[in-house]
């Protein structure tokens, strides 16, 4: 056995056991839709309630956890405490602009950041494939809260009424109508069309505004559940495919929803002892 293997194995068997039961206490806590009882914790971790008490009382003294109606354990203000600090220290900005370099390593496709500005999607980030695509969109641009993939998932995501005044205003004084699978869309089938954006968190244009050229975009979500920020991914049609759980789209989507567990925590259920 090499070196390098033995130091993975000394690795993979270091660390601290009871620290680790310790914390895995405190995301059943976290993760739990209401305070569990000594019992509940006891069945989902595969302890006894004596060892668990230990562990308990320590969380306690340490003000990670509080107890409510005797019986029942929340977290405390040394949990609270600790997760404000964790989200001051992060930069949703700075985690997409990251994830969209990684995407374009692993894919070379033309990828790019957007936020919305108030009225639009602009673009804060470009990154061209190593064969660029001829359109005319670069760093800064604004887009159309309409016509491009970007400007649908943070109009579908909008409050409701924000988002019926945008879209009202828009047909009343339509330029062109806007299209999806080719297919031009009245007021009522725009508003159908946001509403399964918003459900997939996903967004793909096949050649709707650009001949030949396909566009995915996903958002990631700030805390408060709205969008910090959309990744996009445009390659040519004959190469990139839309189809939902094709691989573009559910990798576009992937990078998007990990950005947003690093800003919101993850949402995965806690894994059992």
């Amino acid at each position: 056995m090499s070196d390098i293997e033995k130091m993975k194995q000394d690795n993979a068997r270091q660390g601290i056991g009871s620290l680790e039961i310790g914390l895995r206490i405190l995301n059943l806590i976290t993760q739990s839709p209401k305070p569990p009882t000594l019992k509940i914790l006891s069945e989902q971790l595969s302890h006894s309630p004596s060892r668990l008490h230990k562990y308990l009382v320590s969380l306690l003294r340490m003000e990670y956890i509080t107890q409510i109606n005797g019986s029942q354990y929340a977290l405390g203000k040394a949990s609270l405490t600790l997760g404000i600090a964790a989200i001051k220290k992060i930069d949703p900005i700075r985690q997409a602009l990251d994830a969209v370099d990684s995407l374009s390593q692993e894919t070379d496709k033309t990828v790019s950041v957007t936020i919305w500005n108030g009225r639009a999607p602009l673009v804060i980030k470009w990154l061209d494939a190593s064969q660029p695509i001829a359109v005319n969109v670069r760093l800064g641009s604004e887009l159309s809260p309409f016509f491009s993939v970007s400007g649908r998932i943070f109009l579908a995501n909008l409050p409701l009424a924000r988002r019926k005044i945008l879209v009202s205003d828009f047909f009343e004084n339509l330029p062109a109508a806007p299209r999806y699978q080719g297919k031009s869309m009245n007021q009522e089938a725009f508003n159908a069309h946001l509403e399964l954006i918003k459900a997939d968190n996903l967004c793909a244009f096949s050649g709707d505004f650009l001949p030949d050229i396909n566009v995915i975009g996903s958002a990631i979500y700030d805390i408060n559940g709205n969008v910090s920020s959309v990744v996009t991914l445009m390659g040519m049609a004959n190469d990139c495919s839309t189809k939902k759980d094709s691989w573009y789209p559910s990798l576009v989507k992937k990078y998007a929803n990990q950005v947003t567990d690093v800003i919101c925590g993850s949402r995965s259920p806690s894994s059992a002892l």
